[in-house]
This record gives structure tokens, sequence and C-alpha cells, in this order.
């Protein structure tokens, strides 16, 4: 294998193991929050968020992704006054804009909490929330950076750091402004979020000083920023496109809750009833559902690279190969998780968050989510065959599908129907990334390995539902059962796969060479 291949390999396995921890730690967080707060106050969270990651969109304009690529290429070639130039440039921009947009946003607030909130208790966290934006845009930058110079261990040890500090601090505030009610104890759960990172952008910029590129002579902020013009254009030329995207992606996150609590009003369901029921799917089903997924999220975060250069020399072997790596990943991760969140749904839900309720949603979304350990990855292909267009439409048509299918099935059907309605988004977003990408450069994919698979799954649930009835009928405490009865389904999934063929631990390993 190439010193490429190893890299890009090198560099997944390390955020993986990263995002693993991230997810754990997180999980554990979000417990506690559910636990303490209660479908309520998790409605209230959920319902606050939204409109920051449109400010964040705007002020990063896709540069991170765009700065990660013009470093490399700059660093290969020994071009290190560039490289200083490239994040001093896109540093400027995005500490300009994050501020005055977070400015407004703060002076707007009240204007902005009557429009967007349908429940005005939803006002404190929101405001507690908002001056994380120049924070994570500035942290966007620096991990840009890292990831040009292919230094990803400072940025998986700056994430871990990140949900290490915010799990000390929710815990705090959030027991400290419990008291005064809900509505303040989610407003700390949020102002938690802002300390861990600014504590993560700490690390970055002392890591930068650290190990990053010297000052070259003569060299001063002023003079980079001046002569940055040409760069802006490289950086916008890549990071527009990708900021298209992201806008939709955020206008769509911000309008959400009301077009949830809305059809909700419609079916005839109040609004504490509605806040509720939101936070049952938005704060208990989906950290559930994105759990298994940061695998495949952290190979896209290095397929992007890997794909362009294959492209770029025009490589198709390669392409196809890392294409294959990745989609491979996806359906093995993919099929377990969705049999274990589809078969254990209910006692998952009540295990974790005490909210038994919550796993009828959990049960619907599943089969559907199956299809989204797959979309990442062909997100990134696409990203990195220059289609970032592409990906913008696709993600509008679904976009606007998944909004009319949750107003209609929710007004409906109420909680069930937005669930289906958010489902039918997923899967149409990624037949259509699967499409564009087929129709692009040809996807060459054999029926035979996902046959394989469904077989293993059907064993494997089959196996799993007989073991937890069985522990249960014998008086096992209900987390005994759970557990005993996933890892003996695991077993049977992965002897299935050895058995079957499908999945071949010496090629595995020669293939990807990371030691699985």
């Amino acid at each position: 294998m190439t010193q490429h291949g190893q890299s890009f390999m090198r560099g997944t396995l390390v955020l993986s193991v990263a995002a693993f921890i991230n997810r754990i730690l997180g999980f554990i967080s979000g417990m506690y929050v559910a636990r303490v707060l209660g479908a309520e106050g998790i409605g209230l969270l959920m319902m606050a968020a939204p409109l920051l990651p449109l400010v964040i969109t705007i002020t990063e304009l896709g540069l991170p992704v765009a700065i990660s690529k013009l470093v490399a290429e700059a660093h290969a070639r020994g071009e290190r006054g560039k490289v200083r130039r490239i994040l001093h440039v896109s540093l400027a921009v995005t500490s300009v804009l994050s501020i005055a947009l977070t400015t407004i946003s703060l002076l707007g607030s009240e204007w902005i909490a009557s429009i967007l909130l349908s429940d005005q208790r939803a006002y404190y966290a929101m405001l507690a929330i908002t001056p994380i934006a120049p924070i994570i845009a500035i942290s966007a930058v620096l991990k840009g950076y890292f990831r040009g110079m292919q230094q990803m261990k400072t940025i998986a040890a700056s994430d871990v750091l990140e949900h290490t500090v915010q799990i000390a601090c929710v815990l705090a505030l959030v027991h400290l402004l419990l008291p005064f009610g809900i509505a303040y104890a989610a407003a700390g759960a949020m102002a938690a979020s802002v300390v861990s990172e600014a504590i993560s952008l700490l690390f970055l910029v002392a890591s930068y000083k650290l190990y990053g590129e010297s000052k070259v002579q003569g060299e001063t902020w002023a003079s980079n920023v001046k002569q940055g013009r040409s760069t802006l254009g490289e950086l916008l030329q890549i990071g527009l496109p990708t900021t298209g995207h992201g806008v939709t992606h955020s206008l769509y996150s911000t309008f959400q809750p009301l077009l949830i609590t809305s059809s909700l009003a419609l079916a005839g369901i109040g609004t504490a009833l509605a806040t509720k029921q939101f936070g049952l799917l938005a704060g208990y089903v989906f950290p559930l559902l994105f759990m298994p997924s940061f695998i495949t999220q952290s190979l896209s975060t290095a397929l992007i690279p890997a794909i362009g250069e294959a492209a770029a020399n025009k490589n198709s072997l390669l392409m196809h190969e890392r294409m294959n790596q990745a989609l491979s990943l996806g359906l093995l991760i993919g099929a377990p998780a969705t049999v274990i969140l589809f078969e254990w749904a209910t006692p998952l839900t009540t295990l974790v968050y005490n909210a038994p309720e919550a796993g009828l949603l959990l049960k619907i979304l599943a089969p559907m989510f199956f299809l989204h350990y797959f979309d990442a990855p062909l997100h990134a292909i696409l990203l990195g065959l220059g289609r970032a267009k592409a990906t913008l439409w696709n993600y509008v048509a679904a976009t606007i599908v998944k909004a009319i299918a949750i107003f209609v099935f929710g007004s409906q059907f109420g909680i069930i129907g937005i669930a289906y309605g958010i489902g039918i988004g997923i899967v149409m977003q990624t037949l259509l990334n699967f499409f564009s990408i087929s129709g692009s450069i040809g996807l060459y994919l054999s029926v035979r390995p996902y046959i394989k698979v469904g077989i293993c799954m059907m064993l494997m649930a089959i196996c799993g539902h007989w073991t937890f009835d069985y522990l249960i009928n014998q008086g096992l405490p209900l987390l005994w059962s759970v557990i005993a009865s996933i890892v003996c389904s695991l077993l049977i999934y992965f002897v299935t796969l050895v058995l079957t063929g499908t999945l071949n631990w010496k090629s595995k390993l020669q293939r990807f060479s990371i030691p699985w």
C-alpha cells in the first residue's frame, strides 16, 4: 500500500477512536441531562439550538474543507509562506463574520425567539448558546489546517478534551440551576457547551504555537491579509458550494422544530405535549440512531482528499477501491446497528432514558436509518470528485420531500407520522447521492455480499429475540438481559459473516492495513 493509503487509513483509525470516546462521553452527558430535565427539558434544548448552525455555516463559508485541501497542496510544494497566508486569511474572515453575526443574534434575540420558538421557555437556552459561534468558527479553521498537515492526533485530542470538559460543566451547571426552574437548567446545559468549546480552542491554539508553521522572515498578519486576495479566491472557490449545502441544512434545522410542533398542533396535540414528543424524538431517539455512525463519519473526513487525489491522478482503480472500502465499512457497521436498534428499541430507551414510550419511534426509524450509514461516505465521495453542486441539489430535493412528508404525515398521524416523514427524507437523500455517483463515474457493486449480510442480519435478529425472551422469562434483570442477548446476537452475526465468506480477516488486514 502507498504512503498516501497508509496515511488515509491511519487518519481514519485515529479519528474513529477519538469519535468513539466522544460518543461515549457525549452519551453519558446526554443520558444525565435527559434524566434530570426529562423529555420536556430536552425539547427546550432542541428548540434553542437550530439557529446556531446557520450562523456557524455562514461564518465558516465552507473554509475548513478548502483549508485542508489547499494547505496539503502548499505543504507538499514546500510553500510555508502560503500555508500561513491561507491560515491568516481564513482566521481574519471567520473572526470578523462570526463576531458580527453573533452580535446581531444577541441584539435581536428577543425578536428571533418570538418567531422561531414555539415555547418561549427555550429563550434562555438560545441566549446561552449564541456566544459559541465565533469559538467554533475559529476552531474549525485551525482543525482544517491540522487536517491539511495530516496531524489527526491533534484534532482527536482536542475533541476528547472538549467532551470531557463538557461533561464536568454539564453536571455542575445543571445541578446548580435546576432549583431555579427547567428553563434555567436547560440554559446551563447550553452554557457548558460554550465553556468546553473555549477550552478546546485554547488547546488548538497552543498546539499550533508548538507544532505549526514557523514565521517567515518579514512576515506579518497585515501583509498576509493584504496579499491574500488571490488566496481568498481559491478558498471561496472550494468553500462556497459547501456553504450552500450547509446553509440549506441550517435553515431547515432552524425551522424543523416549528414545522414539527405545528404539524402536531394540527393533529390536536397541545404545546406542552408537542414539546415533550419532540424531545422524545430529537433528544432520545436520534442520539441512539447516530451512535454507531462515528466510524463512517471519521472515514468520510479522510475520504474527501483520498478520492480527490485519485481523481486528479485519473487513477480509476484506486478511486473505486476507496469507494468500495467506505461502502463495505458502512454495510458491516450499519447492519448489526440496525438490528440492535430495531430489536431492542423499547428496552434500550427504557434503560438509557427511562422512556419506554420512545421505543416505538426508534423501532420505526431504525430500518430506514440503515441507509444513513452509507450516506456520509457517498457525500464525501461526491465532494472528492468535485461535485459539491450535486450534493447541494440532492440535499435540497430530499429536504423538500422530507418537510412535506413531516407536515402531511404529522398532521394526520402525530409523532409517528413525523418519524416516517424523517425516515423518507433519509432514504431519498442516500439514493440521490448514490445515483449521482453511479451516473458520474459508475459504482460497481456486487449484490452477493449484501444478500449474505442480509441473511446474517436475520439470524442475528432471531437469535437475539429468542435469547432476550428466554432471559427475561428466567427472571434476569432487564439490564443484564439486554447486554447478554445483544452480545450473543453479535457473536452470531460475526460468526455467520466468517462462515459465509463475507468477512475475510486476512484480506481485510491486507486491504486496510489496520489491526482488525
